[in-house]
């Protein structure tokens, strides 16, 4: 009983931590208050999302050079520049811009994961501006967001609203993708800041 009263307090406090402080700090790792409250393409086409992540990184590049990397985002495309053995079938993710997937029109297909059966489609897009996906079911969007500085910086935001299915097994899926999410998000924003200033030694 001892051991189960300790164990319930544990996991009580630990629910507690990460839904009023860690949560909180990884929905808008990187954004501004401004940046949080900007209205941007695809925030009217989620209902309710129980998942609204607004994150941030500033990129001494243009827009135009950031939008390279992000265009040829996705699985058998330039990979995701983050932890490539868990989202890229381990196959390391571009360290150059790719000619064939340079390209972009409503209604392409952004593969999530190696066999292709799972992504996103391209929504709208305005180049070298912003970049919208969205999912099948419209319930879910992911937005790339890219606005200038000065001219020799500028900001990358991107923008997840969710909602989630709480029933089956997508209630688990859910729950690590909730609390996972910010570790594959934060390694891919460095990396396509890394990528766009050229930093080297980037893509070790």
């Amino acid at each position: 009983m001892a051991a189960l009263f300790i164990i319930s307090v544990v996991t009580l406090g630990l629910t507690i931590s990460y839904l009023f402080i860690i949560r909180p700090w990884h929905l808008r790792w990187g954004a501004t208050d401004e940046e949080i409250k900007l209205f941007l393409p695809g925030d009217t086409l989620v209902a309710k999302p129980n998942f609204n992540a607004t994150r941030g990184i500033s990129i001494t590049a243009t827009p135009r050079e950031i939008w390279k990397w992000i265009i040829q985002i996705g699985s058998k495309r330039a990979g995701w520049y983050s932890i490539d053995w868990i989202d890229n079938g381990g196959k390391k993710s571009s360290c150059e811009i790719l000619p064939m997937f340079q390209t972009i029109e409503v209604g392409q297909f952004i593969p999530f994961t190696p066999d292709q059966k799972n992504g996103m489609w391209v929504k709208e897009f305005k180049e070298h501006q912003y970049i919208l996906w969205i999912d099948k079911e419209c319930k879910a969007t992911w937005l790339w967001y890219i606005y200038e500085i000065d001219e020799n910086r500028s900001k990358l935001i991107t923008r997840i609203r969710t909602r989630y299915v709480w029933k089956g097994l997508w209630i688990i899926y859910y729950l690590i993708y909730d609390f996972g999410d910010i570790v594959m998000m934060r390694k891919c924003l460095r990396g396509i800041k890394e990528r766009a200033e050229k930093i080297k030694d980037a893509c070790r």
